[in-house]
């Protein structure tokens, strides 16, 4: 049965008394704790949590959304469309932009500072009092389970990263599984790399588990197809169409909204039942029970009165609240544009997304700053879809370091005077600059001011250092 403990604070156990930290304490104990636990295959530590408050994880009906791109996204829109059917819906993104709050939003609403350092606290002590070690990802993933438990959430959204095998929330029994879709950061893959890249991405599938995924690989979706009957799951018909979002989303986002809805239609019908009370009447998804005989002169007058809302309609008036992903702050002057891009199929989308802003409107100068931290990109790759992009859109690129405030590890992997030098060599107009601050003033000045477009891409870090050179401490 379903903790039914109203959360106005954190309701403690005796297991987690101890030490208070601060806000500032807790995240730098998170800050430095990323690779506690990163290979740790038996979970021996989220369990032994996972036990001492209760076994949480079972408590909640879990959905998980995986793949390359695309996963916070499918989120939102699900969170969205979830919310509209009268259910409470939790959230846990990754990563997160300024501050690790982003992670965790409760029918699209971040948690509280105080919330926030109450749970850390909590779970932090309760590992200390059992004797286990937790890393960030252990902390986090309690946290969220605590967090959306004790708020009645009626199910849980929640982001894997298909490249942690071994991610702390694979003790969940999710309902559904969706796949974006699976790419990698070099151009090819063979047979044997698909099949192990599902395998992983797909380790936590359960019995009688949906599984739908909205690739348009025949190759990848048989394999798909082929692991999840292998492990007892049931496997749904792939995402073909796109939903319809506004220009230009329907065409960057259409196919994550539409396997948000199929991820939201599964679950309304096949685990709400226990949820028949929160159904609203107008529901986007339900199926509703036929009606005998013809309907009465009140009820055609009240559907005259208050006509169904359509999904299309749906779509058309909805937009990711995500920021980071495709925001487009148009307000500003020149226009912005932030993407957390920083894998190929991820670079390929955003500059789809200037494409098509350019045809909607054309642009007077675009500028496009990169600052990535992916040690795995295949740059060749990144510089031929560079090269094809400059050959169609003129514009200029500049080329910056991410701070080691934003990303210690990025200065290891980013060498900006040499992909400078190798866009210079594709004959792309591009410079380097020593840092964000430096490269943002920069590219204003080589766009127009009203009708100019400066694109901010490459990682998350680099969107954090611009909403710090903003003087914004929190989305």
């Amino acid at each position: 049965m379903k903790n039914t403990t109203k959360q106005t604070g954190t309701a403690k156990n005796s297991l987690g008394l101890g030490k208070q930290r601060s806000y500032s304490e807790i995240i730098e104990f998170l800050d430095k704790n990323w690779s506690t636990n990163k290979e740790d295959k038996t979970l021996t530590c989220i369990k032994k949590l996972n036990q001492a408050f209760d076994s949480v994880a079972q408590k909640t009906d879990a959905l998980f959304i995986t793949g390359t791109n695309g996963k916070s996204l499918t989120i939102n829109f699900a969170a969205q469309l979830l919310k509209q059917e009268g259910l409470k819906v939790g959230s846990l993104y990754s990563p997160h932009i300024l501050t690790y709050n982003e992670r965790f939003s409760l029918n699209q609403e971040l948690i509280t500072n105080k919330t926030f350092t109450e749970l850390a606290n909590e779970v932090i002590n309760t590992a200390s009092t059992i004797g286990v070690k937790p890393g960030t990802r252990e902390v986090l993933s309690m946290m969220a389970l605590l967090h959306f438990n004790r708020n009645d959430c009626d199910v849980l959204l929640i982001e894997v990263d298909e490249a942690t095998p071994y991610h702390p929330l694979y003790i969940c029994a999710p309902k559904i599984v969706a796949v974006t879709r699976i790419t990698s950061d070099t151009q090819e893959m063979t047979e044997i790399d698909i099949n192990t890249s599902i395998a992983e991405t797909l380790s936590f599938i359960k019995k009688d588990t949906y599984v739908v995924s909205a690739d348009q690989s025949k190759l990848h979706l048989q394999a798909m197809q082929t692991f999840t009957v292998q492990k007892g799951g049931t496997w749904a018909m792939p995402i073909r169409k796109l939903a319809t979002l506004n220009y230009p989303f329907e065409q960057l986002h259409g196919r994550c909204a539409a396997l948000a809805e199929r991820v939201a239609y599964v679950y309304v019908n096949t685990y709400t039942n226990k949820h028949d009370d929160v159904i609203i009447a107008n529901s986007l998804l339900t199926k509703q029970k036929g009606q005998r005989g013809r309907p009465t002169l009140e009820a055609k007058r009240q559907a005259e009165l208050n006509p169904k809302k359509t999904l299309d309609q749906f779509w058309k008036e909805t937009f990711s609240s995500l920021p980071g992903r495709f925001q487009l702050l148009d307000r500003e002057k020149p226009s912005l544009l932030l993407d957390n891009a920083n894998n190929l199929d991820a670079f390929k989308n955003v500059l789809l997304g200037i494409r098509l802003l350019h045809y909607q409107r054309p642009l007077k100068g675009l500028t496009l700053i990169l600052s990535c931290d992916n040690p795995n990109l295949d740059l060749t790759e990144l510089l031929k879809l560079l090269r094809y992009f400059f050959k169609k859109t003129s514009g200029n690129v500049i080329v910056c370091p991410v701070s080691e405030t934003a990303s210690a590890a990025a200065a290891k992997h980013w060498d900006v005077e040499k992909i400078t030098n190798d866009i210079k060599s594709m004959k792309i107009k591009s410079r380097s600059c020593a840092s964000f601050k430096e490269a943002f003033e920069a590219a204003q000045k080589l766009v127009d001011e009203r009708h100019g477009l400066v694109a901010i891409t490459g990682s998350s870090s680099v969107l954090a250092e611009y909403w710090r050179y903003k003087g914004l401490k929190k989305l």
